[in-house]
């Protein structure tokens, strides 16, 4: 069966500006389900381009990137799936993780996790997902999580990572039915579908997710939109001496974000950075302050 059709926006920059403009096209409204960045080896020229569900309107997003926005209705194949096939291997932290095509070349000494993206977002190369894998290797350095939520799992890439750091079951969730059919499939592909258990919710509502809580370790690599939004239901979910990592942000969105989990009681422990993004790590102190 065929993906359902596809919009792409294109847009042509030079190198130094490609990474300000993939970010404007993941931050704009529809949101995009991928943003590709290709550059020309031997010229100061790159091309973004962005997948959409939906028609982007290319006036807005002309008009926020102050240049020529082409948007067109892609053949009905699935796209996102032949983008990600001549991705290189990504090593991030303890893990390394690869697609199909790289079977076989798993260096020694790691976590590998065979990922396929599919319809769904999270293969490690961005570097919010790349950050967040950092950061759960430094975390298994210093303790061991035993109730882990993964919200807006994407292809459960963070899921399956602490699956197999912690050996404990994890919840995944996601807003996208794909998506999480991508995870599940994932999970079963690096043998911790026992262990990780994905499902569809729109945030923390969800009556299995708010049974779970509240939780040690609670991983929302989104975007700042929603992680505001839902910052007073994300932060009563963090247990006592939990950790919540916060990430899909960029550099200037740190402190709005901080804002609204500095007031439900989380402090900030740790800020890691790759290029313009962030992942934030909280912490809910054992004792009242």
């Amino acid at each position: 069966m065929n993906a359902p059709p596809l919009w792409k926006a294109t847009i042509l920059a030079s190198k130094a500006d490609a990474a300000d403009l993939a970010a404007l096209l993941e931050l704009t409204p529809p949101h995009p389900q991928a943003v590709l960045v290709s550059e020309e080896p031997f010229r100061d020229d790159a091309t973004v381009e962005a997948l959409y569900a939906q028609m982007p309107d290319g006036d807005l997003l002309a008009k926020l990137a102050g240049r020529a926005v082409h948007v067109a209705l892609l053949p009905d194949l699935d796209w996102i799936k032949l983008s990600q096939e001549g991705l290189p291997p990504v090593r991030a932290g303890r893990f390394f993780v690869y697609g199909a095509h790289d079977a076989g070349k798993v260096p020694d000494a790691v976590i590998p996790m065979r990922i396929e993206a599919g319809m769904a977002f999270g293969t490690g190369h961005h570097e919010t997902t790349a950050l967040c894998l950092g950061t759960l290797s430094e975390l298994a350095k210093r303790r061991r999580y035993t109730n882990v939520l993964d919200l807006g799992c994407g292809t459960g890439l963070l899921a399956i990572g602490a699956a197999k750091l912690w050996r404990r079951r994890v919840l995944a969730s996601d807003i996208d039915p794909v998506a999480i059919e991508v995870a599940r499939e994932n999970a079963r592909e690096n043998r911790e579908a026992p262990l990780v258990r994905a499902l569809v919710a729109n945030g923390m509502a969800h009556p299995i997710l708010a049974a779970g809580a509240p939780y040690d370790l609670i991983v929302a690599n989104i975007l700042a939109g929603p992680l505001t939004e839902m910052a007073p239901a994300i932060a009563r979910g963090v247990a006592r001496g939990g950790t919540l990592i916060l990430s899909g942000l960029l550099r200037w969105q740190e402190q709005q974000v901080l804002g609204f989990y500095r007031p439900h009681g989380l402090i900030l422990r740790n800020i890691r950075r790759a290029g313009p993004w962030t992942a934030l790590v909280l912490e809910r102190p054992t004792a009242r302050r």
